[in-house]
């Protein structure tokens, strides 16, 4: 054997052994062979009952290559700030039974994962004011809250799941207790070599100190755009203009991705005014206001090289009996902005 051709087998064999030990993730391999493709998900609200084929198809036609499935746990109130998870009071898709039966679905059809534990509080209180007030409190949540989320971790690493949220909308918590998310972050990382986030609200993610700990900023994307009753798609662009410098700024500051772990609009007036309300007033539908306000953040963003894609927000299992032309809410289903959606998300798949 010549030297060119020993030098030959010996490279060869190196490559050969290097994909032995690590083979390439889906996720990873889109950003290889194709650097502009997006995240183009949606949140998949847990329900009581076990997914089926009939329940995935929908998304299918919606050219979603990524869906949200959200487990939960419970927290009475800060004086008893222990949090219940994964029982048998809860809905299906909540528990960890239920994560697993709905990523397998998913994944059977080719459709990627991120799994994103939230907390409820009770009464529906915002969790972003979540905060103790004593040690010993703030001891047993963080320690019931590790319990919470590594059980998760250990799910995502499990199925394969592509992305981990690590938490949504805890300001106070994060702020306050920084060095344990630190720690947090670390033992997550022994349980789970995946795609790691964190959703912050729209007005919270300038604060987060842990961004270089993780692949991508996570922002809930409720920025107020727009004053108008029946927002312009000019106008909700014109509205996004500081509020997208800022995402760069921070995206380019942190060497990260923006990822919008939740983004959308509810129908109805003065949608992009204050679009993290989810009251239950009666109001009449105004689908223009939606369609044109998720029409002016698509155009926005998703030609951005520093913006990775996002979940909208909020996508139900039944479709057929989901959403409507009375329906006032943030899901797109059965509206005309879900036709906007599939447009979108068909052109901007890999």
């Amino acid at each position: 054997m010549n030297h060119r051709c020993f030098f030959l087998v010996v490279i060869l064999a190196t490559v050969f052994s290097g994909c032995a030990q690590k083979q390439t993730s889906p996720s990873e391999a889109v950003q290889l062979n194709n650097p502009t493709s997006k995240i183009n998900g949606v949140s998949f609200v847990a329900s009581r009952n076990t997914v089926i084929q009939e329940h995935i198809d929908p998304l299918i036609q919606l050219h979603a290559n990524y869906a949200a499935v959200m487990p939960f746990g419970f927290i009475r109130n800060i004086e008893t700030p222990e949090i219940l998870h994964n029982n048998d009071r809860q809905w299906f898709g909540e528990t960890r039974s239920g994560v697993k039966q709905y990523v397998e679905m998913l994944h059977k059809n080719n459709i990627r994962v991120m799994i994103k534990p939230q907390l409820w509080l009770w009464h529906g209180e915002y969790t972003g004011f979540l905060k103790m007030t004593s040690e010993k409190n703030w001891t047993t949540l963080e320690a019931s809250y590790r319990s919470f989320i590594l059980e998760y971790a250990e799910a995502a690493s499990e199925l394969g799941v592509e992305i981990f949220c690590i938490g949504t909308e805890l300001e106070q918590f994060v702020s306050q207790r920084p060095e344990y998310w630190s720690q947090l972050i670390s033992e997550i990382k022994t349980v789970y070599s995946g795609k790691l986030t964190y959703a912050a609200n729209w007005d919270e993610y300038k604060r987060v100190p842990f961004w270089k700990e993780l692949d991508y900023i996570g922002v809930d994307a409720y920025f107020p755009v727009s004053e108008n009753k029946t927002p312009t798609v000019e106008s909700v662009r014109k509205g996004w203009a500081p509020w997208k410098q800022e995402l760069e700024n921070i995206a380019r500051q942190e060497n990260r991705k923006i990822l919008f772990t939740e983004f959308g609009y509810r129908s109805v007036d003065f949608s992009g005014k204050e679009p993290w309300k989810s009251d239950r007033h009666e109001q009449v539908a105004n689908m223009v206001a939606q369609n044109n306000t998720t029409q002016g953040l698509f155009e926005e963003f998703w030609s951005e090289d520093w913006f990775a894609g996002g979940f909208i927000w909020k996508w139900f299992i039944d479709h057929s009996k989901s959403g409507g032309p009375k329906n006032n809410q943030f899901t797109p289903q059965n509206k005309p902005v879900e036709n906007l959606i599939r447009n979108h998300y068909k052109n901007h798949r890999e």
